[in-house]
């Protein structure tokens, strides 16, 4: 028998996507207090299914994958734009998958309307029509409205008709910079997108016997231990058990208050701990419930994906460096050569100490990956400055691997200019083998 909770999550789940819900209306629907219908809606809205936006309300959602989190809905341009909804709010759900204005004749801009897509125009009221009839939305710049006819239109096919007070090049530079921060966000995985749930695990109460059992069965060496609310209270590795017997029970031997990962720890972060710990293996924890482990081979699994997709957002990092070649001296060391560019300048018209450390750190990572082939975390980084930068000043950043240990490597870096050193600094990683 399901929980009131579970009722209310239920009955979301089964709304039409678009449908607009509210606490007091869920509390008459189910028959509960309207407390218990709030708390299972923030629950819903956690799990995906609803989004409460601010001027539209709570609203029933397709429940998407992360992976197109590049993507924005309708609601959220009404809230870049600070737009107002003047028809086809049952649509407000569905996702923006480009943008176009609508500076043309009527005739050319049916050629460029794909479903699906916004376009930005003014008051032009036979272009609301067409791009609605061909499967757009509608964003009306400089505040202006459209006529009844065509917000009945709207309605009918579920597309919205926005308007903004803004301009239409102020509309496209919003809508612009939010898809941007979006494509950023994308690059970042996190653990719930990697890690395997309902992971294989002891209880307390088992006995080493059963861990070697466990073993057996699935080839790997390293289980979480939880109690018996599935919290998680330790980890036991084969190396725990060497030469104990097997009835001794596994609490004994494992080890207690392990390092343990939320779902929305980022992977990087994940790595940093696994190499710096040395450990293969990390427990996820929701509520201290354990939820998934996550391994260093899905970690590396992670990073080697990452870097085969087109990432199209622009870190203030990939700006620094796209004006950088790259070139492998005689000696093994690694050379970046570029110039000092405005995105690198601080308040007084010099290039920040930040964007030098930026390149420095860059070519350190390159060069070990160059040539040792393996990734890496930052132990320690020492730098020092000799002279400012002005802008356009060539820059040349050399850097030398000068101890290379099992766990540890050391990079020598130093950045020239025009034949005077500028900076010089000694970084200190450790790395992650693939």
């Amino acid at each position: 028998m399901m929980t009131k909770h579970e009722r209310i999550i239920n009955y979301i789940k089964n709304l039409r996507v678009g449908t607009k819900i509210s606490v007091r209306q869920i509390a008459q629907e189910i028959d509960v207090s309207e407390g218990t219908a709030y708390r299972a809606i923030k629950e819903a809205e956690n799990l995906g299914y609803v989004n409460t936006i601010p001027r539209v309300g709570t609203v029933r959602v397709e429940k998407i994958e992360k992976k197109q989190i590049e993507k924005l809905t309708f609601a959220e341009v009404v809230n870049i734009v600070d737009g107002t909804i003047l028809g086809g709010r049952n649509g407000l759900h569905k996702t923006l998958n480009k943008f176009l204005i609508g500076a043309m004749e009527i005739q050319n801009i049916k050629q460029y309307i794909e479903p699906g897509s916004l376009l930005i125009v003014g008051n032009r009221i036979e272009a609301h029509r067409v791009a609605l009839e061909n499967g757009a939305a509608v964003l009306i710049s400089g505040g202006f409205g459209t006529r009844d006819d065509i917000i009945k239109i709207a309605d009918e096919l579920e597309l919205p008709i926005i308007s903004s007070a803004y301009d239409t090049f102020t509309i496209a530079t919003l809508i612009n910079k939010a898809i941007f921060k979006s494509l950023i966000k994308k690059e970042i995985i996190l653990v719930e997108d990697v890690m395997v749930t309902n992971p294989v695990h002891l209880k307390s109460t088992n006995i080493v016997a059963d861990f070697r059992r466990l073993v057996k069965e699935t080839k790997h060496g390293r289980f979480p231990i939880t109690d018996e609310d599935d919290k998680v209270v330790g980890i036991a590795t084969v190396k725990d058990i060497e030469g104990v017997d097997n009835d001794t029970p596994i609490f004994k031997v494992m080890t207690k208050d392990p390092i343990t990962l939320t779902e929305k720890a980022s992977v990087a972060y994940a790595a940093h701990i696994m190499v710096w710990e040395g450990i293969e293996l990390i427990p996820v924890v929701k509520n201290r419930k354990l939820v998934g482990v996550v391994t260093r081979k899905d970690v590396i699994k992670a990073f080697q994906q990452m870097q085969n997709q087109p990432h199209i957002g622009e870190t203030m990092e990939d700006l620094i460096i796209s004006n950088f070649s790259e070139e492998v001296l005689h000696d093994g060391s690694l050379k970046l050569k570029g110039k000092a560019i405005p995105a690198m300048l601080n308040p007084l018209g010099a290039t920040s100490c930040g964007a030098l450390v930026t390149i420095m750190t860059t070519a350190g990572f390159r060069i070990i990956k160059k040539l040792k082939k393996v990734d890496m975390v930052t132990e320690s980084f020492v730098v020092y400055f000799t002279k400012p930068l002005q802008l356009e000043e060539n820059i040349e950043a050399v850097a030398r691997i000068i101890d290379y240990g099992r766990i540890n490597v050391k990079v020598d870096i130093e950045i020239f200019s025009n034949g005077s050193i500028v900076a010089k600094g000694l970084m200190s990683a450790k790395v992650f083998e693939r």
